[in-house]
């Protein structure tokens, strides 16, 4: 071979000679996915990495997500549902569910905003998704991003990038979208309402929820298991006193790490031939949709809730009810407080929030009962 032929041969093999138009899109969404993680700050955690992903996904040519390449075994996390778990258990090591336990009726909260999933998977149905697509495009409405995954990756692998973009986006975006519409379905009145105190919960109380929680959502619902077992073996973690190492280990390091093989692996599904489809604005709208539905629904629950209890109950905590953890709390902590400036709903939202993220998974949990691939 001449110098002529192996400089031909070298140029075709680079992936310059093998990018298409879609790569060059791709590289663009990658880009802005990065620009809105770095320099918005919009879940950097998981945005970042996705983005990354992406990028590295679409590379003309490095068989990075073939089988047997790097991406394969990363995403191997995902398809067995192994990554999501395991950010649940962070979760629950991180999470108090102090508030919850003080206030029960929250639970109702959480679930009322739920209702937003299936009211979107009967749209999705409607505008020609089948019925798992539309069950994994539902479950944006919990604005859960791990759940999301886990749906879509058991439900519609196919649809896995755009779904987790969506739903990790409009979780950057809850204080945005959210106060206009908890604005818009209550009063100034119910707004500033203040909220007795909660009572202080028990350290056996707080040992035996997440015991019988997995138990009891176990013989119900097997299904849910994976997710809502791990959310409650971090808690555990949490509430028991006796495993420090543990708890730390499952909030910090193992939570770090299992989010960068997450978000690469999620990112590097996101190829041309996927994503750039007319299906993609399609589940973003959707996703949008639900998430608006969840918010509403929520709080248009703890209005009801409110003209029937005996304590005081401002509206506001059923924003709380997505699982957009603790981020959904915060805005209802800022937005009451716009109103009333000695208003503390923080810890009132979070019982919802907790809530919200045990009714997802539980929502996730019927859905994959209910619906077979």
């Amino acid at each position: 071979m001449d110098l002529v032929d192996a400089s031909h041969v070298f140029v075709r093999a680079t992936g310059f000679a093998q990018l298409a138009p879609g790569d060059v899109l791709m590289f663009l969404i990658s880009c802005i996915l990065l620009y809105l993680a770095i320099g918005k700050g919009f879940e950097p955690l998981l945005l970042l990495p996705i983005g990354f992903g992406l990028l590295l996904s679409n590379l003309p040519g490095t068989g990075i997500f073939g089988e047997g390449g790097l991406i394969y075994y990363f995403h191997f996390g995902i398809k067995k549902g192994i990554f999501p778990s395991l950010i649940f258990m962070g979760v629950g090591a991180l999470t108090d569910f102090g508030p919850l336990l003080a206030n029960p009726k929250t639970i109702l909260l959480g679930a009322a905003a739920q209702f937003g999933i299936f009211a979107t998977l009967l749209g999705s149905i409607f505008l020609g998704f089948t019925l798992p697509q539309a069950g994994a495009i539902g479950i944006i409405g919990g604005a859960d991003g791990p759940t999301a995954i886990y749906t879509a990756a058991k439900l519609a692998p196919e649809l896995l990038g755009p779904i987790a973009v969506a739903a990790y986006s409009y979780m950057a975006l809850v204080p945005i979208i959210q106060p206009p519409i908890m604005r818009a379905l209550t009063t100034q009145e119910e707004r500033m309402r203040v909220m007795t105190q909660l009572k202080e919960i028990k350290k056996p109380v707080r040992i035996m929820f997440p015991i019988i929680t997995t138990l009891v959502s176990g013989l119900l619902l097997p299904s849910a298991v994976p997710l809502i077992g791990m959310l409650m073996l971090g808690n555990l973690f949490r509430e028991s006193g006796v495993v420090a190492r543990l708890q730390d280990t499952s909030e910090n390091a193992l939570l770090n790490m299992v989010t960068i093989f997450l978000g690469v692996a999620v990112g590097a599904s996101m190829t041309a031939e996927n994503f750039l489809r007319w299906d993609t604005i399609g589940i973003l709208v959707l996703g949008f949709i639900a998430f608006s539905i969840g918010t509403a629904t929520g709080v248009l629950f703890g209005k009801l809730m409110a003209a029937f209890s005996r304590d005081p109950i401002n509206p506001l905590i059923g924003a709380a009810g997505v699982s957009a953890l603790p981020m959904a709390a915060r805005v209802v902590q800022r937005v009451g407080a716009e109103e009333n400036p000695q208003n503390f709903l923080l810890m009132h939202a979070m019982g919802p929030n907790v809530a919200g993220v045990i009714g997802s998974a539980i929502a996730a949990g019927v859905l994959l009962s209910l619906i077979k691939p």
